[in-house]
């Protein structure tokens, strides 16, 4: 095994400049390190060497000699290239050549003649991480909080305006003034619909035993039947994944939220993904799960606008014309209420959501911890 590996003799050969196989990844800022299957190091990047601390003439040696068989990093790749896996953590803490950072990897087998495994490495800047998380929740929570009371003064008098507009069109025999109070009595049941939605979050999940992927193919046939042209939406899933605990109808409304904006922004026309994954050690709202759920919705459309990246996820907030900003907002409200995450990645061509969802421990919190 990788992990039980030493120095080997080649570590006293001279070893040829990197295969043409590796060019280009001398200039990612990820930290990449190429093994082979008998945990020989066969490459790595510079910014590997400045992360890891690895020098020119480990080339060749075992990675188990480079870092310490009980690192980490060792154990991913022994991992990936035993079970034929890909492995991924996030947010693990370790001792690197910068000294202790937060960190995330990804181990990944590869079919070529010049290595076995890819690892790859990325710092994380905890700090700047946790502060926006608190940032965004505390925010949430302020907007909910007003968002409900709102909502509250606003049905009663509503309530009022529909009611009477239909006495007024009962009593009326000009059928231009029906008109008129038919326009009050359904823009009145419009804004009543959009207070149901604002209100409909506060209630608790009602949890039962799902697989994630009766979610998403719920979701895939809503989305393709009320856009039946067009549009691809591509499967890219993890069979083996466990179930989950959670409520489904909340996990199809958030799913399908996020979807639907992908489609609205690409105006019908494009491909979107939904992959599934899964993640170990995932670090969620603070709090630490050995196993989670990931869930990703990936979409050729034009992007996010700059503008509306900081403030996304706010009720209210729109890059389309007549939209109510309400979906987005519905979306990282429920995955909060099962502990998740959600995140987002979006450049012109390109924007990915990434859902997590921890597959036990938050189920069994009080119930006063879930209010």
């Amino acid at each position: 095994m990788l992990g039980q590996m030493h120095t080997s003799g080649s570590a006293q050969m001279k070893h040829p400049p990197p295969s043409p196989f590796f060019s280009g990844l001398e200039y990612l800022d990820a930290a990449i390190v190429a093994v082979r299957k008998n945990g020989e190091v066969a490459y790595f990047n510079p910014a590997a060497a400045d992360l890891l601390g690895l020098k020119d003439e480990e080339l060749g040696l075992t990675l188990s000699a480079c870092l310490a068989p009980e690192s980490p990093l060792v154990q991913a790749v022994v991992t990936a290239l035993g079970d034929n896996i890909s492995i991924t953590e996030h947010e693990l803490l370790m001792l690197t050549a910068h000294g202790e950072v937060y960190v995330s990897l990804c181990a990944t087998p590869i079919e070529s003649e010049h290595a076995d495994a890819l690892l790859e490495v990325r710092q994380i800047d905890q700090q700047r991480r946790i502060a926006n998380e608190e940032r965004l929740q505390a925010q949430q929570q302020a907007n909910r909080e007003l968002i409900r009371n709102l909502a509250h003064e606003i049905k009663n008098p509503l309530g009022g305006i529909r009611g009477a507009a239909q006495l007024l069109s009962a009593e009326l025999a000009d059928a231009q003034l029906k008109e008129y109070t038919q326009v009050i009595i359904e823009e009145s049941q419009r804004l009543q619909g959009l207070l149901d939605r604002l209100l409909t979050p506060h209630r608790l999940p009602k949890l039962s035993e799902l697989s994630i992927h009766e979610v998403l193919e719920r979701v895939r046939s809503l989305v393709l039947a009320e856009t039946p042209n067009g549009l691809a939406v591509r499967r890219d899933y993890d069979t083996s994944l466990p179930g989950l605990i959670g409520d489904r109808e909340q996990l199809i409304q958030a799913t399908l939220n996020v979807v639907r904006n992908a489609v609205q922004a690409m105006s019908g026309i494009g491909e979107v993904i939904l992959k599934t994954r899964i993640t170990r050690q995932a670090t969620l709202n603070r709090k630490r799960f050995p196993l989670a759920i990931m869930v990703q919705i990936i979409d050729n459309g034009p992007g996010i606008p700059e503008a509306l990246k900081e403030t996304l996820f706010y009720p209210l907030v729109s890059g389309r014309p007549g939209g109510t900003g309400i979906g987005l907002h519905l979306a990282h409200t429920y995955i909060s209420q099962h502990h998740g995450a959600i995140e987002f990645d979006s450049r012109p061509g390109y924007t990915c959501f990434t859902i997590m969802l921890p597959l036990n421990g938050w189920q069994t919190q009080t119930a006063s911890e879930k209010a």
